[in-house]
């Protein structure tokens, strides 16, 4: 419901209809969403940024490597505090709610989402929590896009693809990656990839790089440039770095989602604060490198700085043994998901993309280090490249994202010398990963319960329809002991269907009577009181269950039944009826809704 607009917030509405195409003003908005989503992504920087300084100043910095094990678990009450007592509402995670509005809510994403993350990010990370701020700053733009839209009373359409915009926007403002940006926006958001589609995308982008560079300046996340030639010699390396990629990828994915389980059975949110917190904690302390994002740990790997990147640690005096280097990045990889997870299931805010690059450079850093100190080349790879490519794998694997992950990188580095690598480990890891676990960690979720959107229309339209308002009610019930005078009496007589639903004494549909069935016998007195319901009834031929099936089951059902209704029920009791063409028009309008 929308409150009465102001007199100037109708004048420019009028001014607006007068003057600009809808096209025209969508473009205008996409600019206006670009430089909100690039400040939104300075905002959240500045401020983790800002936290990490306070606490690791000169006070502490004598002793800081022992308050890895307090700082998280500070962050995690600090956040735990701010959403119980002072937002007071529940924030989902940045990227998977934001595909969960698209879908279940018509794009439409609550007020309070535009600056939650704004706080509770920061503190999150600043204090060390593993996580990203990527999928914050996406959510924080994506709320800002829907509720523009909504005050502008735009369609669902519409909606979507200035949420998109907001995603292009805060991605290009991060990693100074436009295309990267606007594919990532595309691949993640279902977005239909045409002319109408790609324009607000590019100039939302365009404006967010913008505002990146006026606050930031020229530096960027990962400030690298590539100095080896890709070899046609490395390929078949390439080719097991992205089968390793998929195999770390269905790891990540598994670990994630097992330890996201395991803490929604812990009912207490005190409970999981503290075990979450203090097994990220410990994990922290043993294990420096997982403190926060992690972007540090990738810069010094890139430039083979092992002692700034594996911290201090137990092994420091041993990091001249290149296969203790092995052993600590292996460590990496297999815990930095753990630690992830961990952050999650403690109250955390934040995103996974920083820990999949952080992981994905690991893996590929080792992996290089192997192959180079086994003896079995004349010539060294590339430890640099490998590195770059390994995060471009995982990413790939992770987060079903194949394109975005082969030109976020290549963007990164200035060029594309490593386009082909890319291009061959992203694509297999993707392929072999998509075979095991057909839904990335944002969408595996939704999938589940039938309610992502996907680039195939017809699923798109069919995840958007709702069931429940398609559903007819105006059908005389039958009971089981009636007899045929009470069916001629009390529902042919008074109903306009002629189909009637049978129902035990307990409300549970048992069966369907058809006009059909009784027209021989309908006026036979005799047999009024001799034959009853029970006798007569039939089987459905396919029962719909409101609570389990999906549209798209809901619509195999009428297609291979070949019936024109459907009885619906709910835990057993019955709601009411379905019917062939309420459904296919409902869905014809639908489709008409996501086209425009």
């Amino acid at each position: 419901m929308f409150t009465r607009a102001k007199p100037g917030f109708q004048k420019f509405l009028l001014w607006k209809t007068n003057n600009l195409t809808q096209h025209q003003f969508i473009l205008i908005l996409s600019a206006l969403i670009g430089l909100a989503s690039g400040l939104g992504a300075v905002l959240i920087k500045n401020l983790t940024h800002f936290i990490q300084e306070l606490l690791e100043g000169k006070l502490i910095s004598n002793v800081h490597h022992a308050f890895y094990f307090i700082f998280p678990l500070i962050g995690l009450a600090l956040t735990y505090a701010i959403l119980k007592y002072g937002l007071k509402k529940k924030i989902g995670h940045g990227i998977p709610s934001t595909l969960y509005a698209i879908s279940k809510r018509k794009g439409l994403m609550k007020p309070f989402q535009m600056y939650a993350s704004l706080i509770t990010a920061p503190i999150t990370v600043g204090f060390g929590g593993s996580v990203g701020l990527e999928g914050p700053t996406v959510a924080t733009g994506a709320s800002l896009g829907s509720n523009i839209a909504r005050i502008f009373q735009m369609n669902q359409t519409h909606r979507t693809l200035l949420i998109g915009c907001a995603a292009a926007g805060a991605m290009s403002s991060i990693f100074k990656a436009p295309i990267a940006a606007i594919i990532f926006a595309i691949e993640v958001f279902s977005l239909d990839l045409t002319l109408v589609s790609m324009l607000p995308l590019l100039i939302a982008s365009v404006s967010a790089i913008l505002t990146s560079y006026f606050f930031f300046g020229s530096d960027i996340i990962l400030p690298f440039q590539l100095k080896d030639k890709f070899l046609i010699s490395e390929v078949p390396f390439y080719i097991i770095l992205g089968i390793l990629a998929a195999l770390c990828s269905m790891y990540f994915t598994s670990v994630y989602f097992k330890i996201n389980e395991l803490f929604k059975k812990i009912g207490s949110p005190m409970r999981r604060l503290l075990i979450g917190g203090i097994g990220l904690g410990i994990l922290v302390f043993m294990i420096p490198p997982l403190y926060g994002e992690g972007y540090n740990v990738i810069n010094n790997l890139l430039t083979e700085n092992y002692l700034q990147a594996l911290g201090t640690n137990l092994f420091n005096a041993y990091l001249d043994n290149i296969w203790v280097v092995i052993a600590l990045l292996a460590g990496l990889v297999i815990f930095k998901i753990v630690a992830t997870s961990l952050t999650f299931g403690a109250g955390g805010v934040g995103g996974i993309f920083a820990p999949v690059l952080f992981m994905g450079s690991a893996m590929g850093h080792g992996f290089a280090l192997i192959v180079n100190n086994l003896g079995i080349l004349k010539n060294p790879i590339s430890v640099s490249s490998f590195t770059l490519v390994g995060m471009a794998g995982l990413m790939a694997g992770v987060l079903h994202a194949p394109l975005t992950a082969i030109f976020l990188i290549a963007e990164l580095t200035g060029g594309y010398g490593l386009f082909v690598p890319l291009m061959i480990t992203a694509t297999i890891s993707y392929m072999i990963t998509n075979q095991f676990q057909p839904h990335s960690v944002y969408t595996m979720e939704l999938a589940l319960k039938g309610e992502l959107l996907t680039h195939d229309k017809d699923k798109a339209v069919l995840t958007l329809m709702n069931i429940k308002r398609l559903i007819e009610t105006n059908f005389i019930k039958l009971r089981m002991d009636m007899t045929l005078g009470d069916v001629i009496h009390k529902g042919v007589t008074k109903s306009s269907r002629n189909l009637y639903p049978v129902l035990d004494n307990k409300s549970r549909f048992v069966g369907i009577i058809l006009l059909d069935d009784i027209r021989p016998i309908m006026f036979d007195r005799d047999l009024y009181d001799k034959v009853t319901v029970q006798e007569l009834m039939q089987r459905a031929p396919e029962i719909i269950d409101i609570r389990k099936d999906r549209m798209q089951d809901i619509m195999r059902k009428f297609q291979e039944s070949e019936a024109w209704n459907l009885p619906v029920i709910e835990n057993d009791k019955y709601i009411g009826f379905v019917s062939k063409s309420k459904l296919l028009t409902a869905y014809r309008q639908k489709l008409i809704e996501v086209t425009v």
